[in-house]
């Protein structure tokens, strides 16, 4: 049996906020941002209300990718997720992650018992579809699988994490800008209603949060982009942009990681390895203090998917993603150099110098 990974087929035997640091960071967030706008509407535009939309599927070594496909097959009637449809799929895996290479065999059956059509590459999978789901587990080959998506104008929601670090994340980003294509990425527990109430109520003033999730490792990823992504995810939606410090305290069993707000509010995630683990938030507001929150399932993120993909606007700012992957970036440094606090402008900067170098040659002009 062949095993895939990457875009093809394989053979399983085979510090403080500087000027130039702020002035870059600004940059690439502001251009990101007015990017997605205008590519979002040029999108509506030419979107048929009504119509199926052919969605392909990036990533078959996810339990995630079963999951999102079950709650579009048993969508109907108004229901955005109704107008969805699998239609291809290209399985993926990475043999180096037993928890991707073990699970791929029955997905994939799982899919082609579904009636969907698999494929050998990410380039075979795009002429079939409208939109593309990218739930590859391992956040090191979204990179080079997302680049043909984004190459050929087609929606894209990249699952969690965004990449394996922040320079493969700007490069994401910075790639989505050049071929002009809409994208999002999130972790379903942003939208909970009971997490993500703390968007919509605009008018309540939050002074800080403590979130925690489960928080596994993984070698070949920055820590906490595996597992902990949840909780910092959660602790986002309820902060929002604008962390300027990280300091982080990791042990065999857990993590502490504290982030510094531009305006002086401190956000908090800690990262459950040992013990009893679950998701939750506290919010710290200017007349409440609530700690009800929790995780609901994938169906209000896959409504959200829905909805992206038949022409509305990213639910989640490229702006916001990249600062999330930068608070990561930040403690993993804080951690590697005992604890010391942490500039994100500085890891930007760093990662960005990355990015760059990365995606030079799919951007370079033609001869």
């Amino acid at each position: 049996m062949r095993l895939l990974s990457g875009n093809h087929l394989i053979s399983p035997t085979s510090l403080a906020f500087g000027t130039t640091g702020r002035a870059l960071w600004i940059a690439i967030l502001g251009i990101m941002g007015t990017f997605s706008m205008a590519a979002s509407g040029l999108f509506a535009q030419g979107d048929k209300e009504g119509a199926v939309i052919r969605v392909g599927v990036v990533g078959l070594d996810t339990s995630h990718a079963g999951a999102f496909a079950k709650i579009i097959r048993e969508a109907s009637g108004s229901n955005p997720v109704a107008r969805l449809k699998i239609v291809a799929a290209f399985p993926g895996g990475s043999p180096d992650i037993p928890s991707s290479i073990d699970r791929l065999p029955n997905y994939t059956k799982e899919f082609e018992g579904l009636g969907v059509e698999i494929v050998d590459s990410v380039e075979a999978l795009l002429p079939k579809v409208d939109a593309v789901m990218l739930n590859s587990l391992d956040g090191r080959t979204h990179l080079s699988q997302v680049q043909p998506i984004l190459k050929a104008g087609k929606r894209v929601f990249i699952d969690k994490p965004l990449a394996a670090d922040l320079t493969d994340a700007i490069a994401i980003a910075k790639l989505a800008e050049h071929y002009k294509t809409p994208w999002f990425t999130s972790s379903s527990l942003r939208f909970s209603p009971t997490i993500y109430r703390y968007r919509t109520k605009t008018d309540r003033k939050i002074l800080g949060a403590h979130a925690w999730s489960p928080c596994s490792l993984e070698p070949h990823h920055t820590d906490l982009t595996w597992y902990g992504i949840h909780g910092v995810e959660t602790l986002f939606t309820a902060m929002g942009v604008g962390c300027e410090e990280v300091t982080r305290t990791k042990t065999d069993g857990a993590d502490l990681v504290v982030g510094k707000w531009k305006d002086g509010r401190i956000g908090v995630f800690r990262g459950i390895r040992s013990g009893t683990q679950g998701y939750g938030l506290t919010v710290f507001g200017a007349d409440f203090l609530e700690n009800d929150a929790k995780y609901e399932g994938y169906e209000p993120l896959v409504s959200e998917i829905a909805k992206f993909f038949a022409g509305g606007d990213a639910p989640v700012s490229s702006e916001e993603s990249l600062e999330i992957m930068a608070f990561i970036q930040a403690a993993q440094r804080s951690s590697d150099h005992r604890g010391v606090p942490v500039s994100v402008a500085e890891v930007v900067e760093d990662a960005t110098r990355g990015a760059e170098g990365k995606i030079r040659d799919w951007i370079k002009p033609k001869n």
